[in-house]
């Protein structure tokens, strides 16, 4: 095959690698996965991001942001330490940002969240680098938001896209956003499938979400970025296309998006 694969979202730095991190970049370059995109969840992660990154500068691109699931009601200042620390380092976008209103304990800061989310949506204008954006539970609301901060240089990914077919017009309506594609395609029951089969490759990047949304056959297990092939396959199969094309189009997207 001629073209790679690029793992757009993939939380490596997490716990569940510390014994075998290596072994799983490894299986990742093996795979033909050659570029793995790393977004952030909160300053705590902020130093295992910079390590895991040290391992293979070459291969793995951190992004800076507050995942919604830890927005409190410190994320001013929380927000204001991340925004240094983009004036510190290099990163290639921010994420993981948006809205989630799955956890209730995450509902009792749904304001906090719209805000930072907005905050964040702006920090990235301000800086012309792409967002991966969360919208667990909150897809119209999250859109939304997107819509009234919508500028040409605001561009980025729907991660973990489970959408209808309208909002995924929605998305390409925007322009300059994608969709994230990843395990939840391979489920046995899912109808991801038939909601994104009209969608054109366009519009599509690769990610696991490693560890989570492992796909199948490996359900249940933890996530890694050599799964991508896996993805990548069954979304071929939805898209009646060859491997090879799914890999250069979803690889392309990525390398416009973040400059990779």
């Amino acid at each position: 095959m001629n073209c790679y694969f690029v793992d757009t979202h993939a939380h490596l730095f997490m716990e569940s690698f510390d014994q075998d991190r290596g072994q799983v970049l490894q299986r990742a370059m093996d795979k033909g996965v050659s570029k793995i995109v790393l977004p952030n969840v909160d300053l705590l992660t902020i130093p295992l991001l910079k390590k895991t990154v040290a391992m293979a500068p070459d291969r793995l691109f951190p992004l800076m942001g507050l995942h919604p699931s830890s927005v409190k009601d410190d994320f001013e200042q929380v927000l204001a330490s991340m925004e240094q620390e983009l004036e510190r380092d290099k990163y290639w976008g921010m994420g993981e940002i948006g809205i989630d209103l799955y956890w209730p304990e995450n509902k009792s800061f749904r304001e906090q969240q719209i805000e930072a989310f907005r905050y964040q949506l702006r920090m990235a204008k301000a800086r012309h680098i792409p967002v991966v954006i969360h919208t667990r539970d909150s897809f119209d609301l999250t859109y939304q938001v997107v819509k009234e901060e919508k500028e040409d240089s605001l561009r980025g990914i729907f991660h973990c896209f489970t959408g209808s077919y309208e909002q995924a017009k929605n998305v390409m309506d925007l322009g300059g956003f994608y969709m994230g594609i990843g395990g939840v395609l391979t489920f046995k029951n899912s109808k991801l499938g038939e909601r994104i089969k009209d969608v054109p490759l366009d519009y599509l990047v690769l990610e696991t979400d490693a560890p989570f949304l492992t796909p199948h056959p490996y359900r249940g297990k933890r996530n890694e970025s050599s799964y991508i092939p896996l993805i990548a396959q069954k979304l071929a199969e939805v898209k009646g296309v060859g491997l090879e094309e799914v890999a250069c189009k979803t690889t392309e997207n990525a390398e416009k998006l973040f400059g990779i």
